[in-house]
């Protein structure tokens, strides 16, 4: 018995085996792992920025290396699920982000800021292999009317990752109380370098934990039997017509300009947050503690999309994510005209509306796709580089004007996003022909 994915007359269906009814649990699982994976960065940023002396388009560097690794690659991960289907490509996507996470170890040994960038690469591309493959398997695990809220599920257990990452990350990368930098140029060439060796070397049982974690799951998944995903075409004895290009598919084009945006200005809001709070007219707080409100604005979004689940099976995407998107600029704007708890709070509010934003664009940009979905869904990968260039371009202008208003950036992005939710997704391209 085969499930059809999509409306169109070639199709992505499911295939019926064992493994069916678990088929979705197995594969959140992914989502929460590379949610926490992710997630670390954040805590990375500020121990890195003050280990190696850096300013915030420096240390921005760790976002831009990590977010690339989806551009290059995502385009290869749908050529390797062609090749060898969404569970290997998924087994494989562990391994190399387990290969990653053990890079981190002669990183932190040197220890030396391009090796850990060098790390950071290696473990976006095997979760670049990860989420080409993994968000429309989620997408087709049922019928097409809820396959957002499917993926508002799935993403919620990815925000789940994000929301205890901070907490294990402040425990062990931030655990020590930092040297201020005045007292860093009191020590000698020698001193200074074993001061780096210690404080980077903890960051070698975390990633060696993370590697380990990653290898267990890739063998498990190996071993247990996914239902198989394959094309469906209907056989109505008509000539087969040559698919269309697609970039003819607006909803999809623009959809990979949402994700652009909709990340960059994600991961900017998170990678700045406690250097952001931090700041004496902002939260005032130490970094560590910090870390733990980062928590906060990551466990907004793990509420929003187990609310969103909900939402989005009874309301249209569409407008949910452009209402979301305005109420996210409003909070943006509300923090950079205050201070104190103002500006605190409304910027950690962002998270919860930030929340059904990614399974959105993503299931509006992949409708009725049908036999393009995998070629669409490596494009909307693509788009994640907007969280390697934007958090850069943010960094930068914090540098001139302060972080406290570079964040009309994200502001801007979430105009966008308003606009693909409205107007941008509606789908405007006939049905693909069999």
């Amino acid at each position: 018995m085969a499930m059809a994915s999509a409306e169109s007359t070639k199709q992505l269906v499911v295939e019926s085996a064992p493994g069916s009814k678990t088929a979705l649990p197995m594969v959140i699982t992914l989502f929460f792992l590379w949610g926490f994976i992710t997630c670390l960065n954040d805590i990375l940023i500020p121990h890195l920025k003050h280990l190696f002396t850096l300013n915030y388009a420096e240390v921005m560097l760790v976002q831009t290396f990590f977010f690339t690794g989806y551009f290059v690659f995502a385009l290869p991960s749908g050529k390797v699920i062609d090749w060898i289907g969404y569970k290997w490509t998924m087994v494989a996507g562990l391994l190399v982000m387990a290969v990653g996470a053990l890079c981190f170890l002669p990183a932190a040994m040197v220890p030396s800021f391009p090796l850990f960038l060098v790390a950071l690469g290696i473990v976006a591309a095997g979760m670049t292999l990860l989420q080409v493959a993994a968000n429309p398997y989620v997408l087709v695990l049922g019928p097409p009317q809820t396959s957002s809220s499917r993926l508002n599920l799935a993403q919620a257990f990815n925000s789940l990752g994000t929301t205890v990452a901070p907490y294990v990350g402040s425990l062990f990368i931030l655990a020590t109380v930092p040297l201020a930098t005045s007292q860093l140029t009191l020590l000698s060439p020698a001193a200074l370098h074993a001061y780096r060796v210690a404080e980077a070397s903890v960051v070698k049982l975390p990633y060696t934990l993370i590697a380990i974690i990653l290898v267990s799951f890739a063998i498990a998944l190996a071993l247990y039997k996914l239902p198989a995903i394959r094309t469906h075409q209907s056989n109505d004895g008509a000539a087969a017509t040559p698919l269309p290009s697609i970039w003819t598919h607006r909803h999809l084009v623009l959809g990979v300009i949402a994700i652009f945006v909709y990340v960059g200005a994600e991961v900017s809001i998170g990678s700045f947050l406690i250097n952001y709070l931090n700041q004496p007219d902002i939260g005032n707080m130490p970094q560590k503690t910090a870390a733990l409100y980062v928590a906060f604005y990551w466990g907004g979004a793990m509420i929003g999309r187990f609310c969103g689940a909900g939402i989005t099976q009874k309301l249209r995407a569409g407008p949910v994510l452009g209402v979301a998107a305005i109420v996210a600029c409003c909070l943006v704007i509300t923090s950079m005209l205050s201070f104190g708890h103002v500006a605190m709070w409304s910027i950690i509010l962002v998270g919860l509306f930030n929340s059904i934003m990614w399974p959105n664009i993503f299931a509006l940009g992949l409708a009725e796709l049908g036999p393009l979905t995998n070629l669409g869904s490596s494009l909307l990968v693509m788009g994640i580089l907007g969280a390697a260039l934007i958090p850069l371009l943010q960094g930068f202008v914090a540098d001139h004007i302060g972080i406290h208003h570079a964040f009309f950036l994200p502001a801007l992005c979430y105009v966008y996003i308003c606009f693909y939710g409205f107007n941008g997704s509606i789908v405007r391209h006939p049905p693909i022909a069999a």
